[in-house]
């Protein structure tokens, strides 16, 4: 059965990327989600993509280097709260799939962190496309549902070499693979990110897909 995820929480255009509203309003669709996450100066694991607010709220500060009051007081200025992993994690009420996706590379203080907040969750992965994120965690704890993020410049064939590394348990590849089917034939899950139109995503709808605004 295909596995479909929404990106960032996107269900609609109206909503805010990464918030709890956006969350709970796929949760209600009956779609899991993937979220990417940071880990602020003091230790809290958020919800956010970007490395910095510059384009979500035209303040220049860098996440890992703000404590995360300050990085709530912002984002609720602009009524678009930026949550906690926490919180997300506490109203999927372990029902629906959280796909995490590490966007810096984390210290291992960070990861240990992060094992900590999750440590109750049963429906969730983890991914990035820094592979040292997924090796130091394969060090920490070796069942755990680790994915590798494909760019889109990689080479089929280098592809499938890195789907033999044992401590990648899916891959996550764009969209233009959906068509190669070498890929389609490597044996571990993969994931198609990120499909924005109707008729691929009804094409493909028996592939795992990660989707927006659709």
């Amino acid at each position: 059965m295909a596995h479909l995820l929404i990106h960032r929480g996107l269900a609609k255009k109206s909503l805010a990327e990464n918030t709890i509203k956006a969350f709970k309003y796929c949760f209600k669709k009956k779609y899991g989600i993937e979220t990417d996450i940071h880990c602020t100066q003091d230790g809290k694991i958020v919800c956010f993509h970007d490395f910095n607010l510059k384009r979500k709220f035209k303040i220049n500060k860098i996440l890992k280097n703000s404590k995360y009051k300050d990085l709530l007081k912002i984002s609720k200025s602009k009524k678009k709260p930026i949550p906690l992993l926490n919180d997300l994690i506490k109203i999927s009420k372990n029902k629906r799939f959280l796909m995490l996706e590490i966007k810096p590379l984390f210290s291992k203080e960070s990861l240990k962190i992060l094992l900590r907040e999750t440590k109750k969750l049963k429906n969730y992965s983890i991914t990035s496309f820094k592979e040292k994120n997924i090796i130091n965690l394969y060090k920490m704890k070796r069942n755990l549902n680790l994915g590798l993020i494909i760019p889109s410049t990689f080479a089929v064939d280098k592809i499938i070499k890195k789907s033999n590394a044992k401590h990648i348990k899916f891959l996550v590849v764009e969209k233009k693979f959906l068509k190669e089917k070498k890929i389609t034939k490597i044996k571990k899950k993969i994931y198609f990110y990120t499909i924005r139109d109707k008729k691929i995503f009804n094409r493909f709808s028996n592939q795992n897909l990660i989707f927006e605004n659709l």
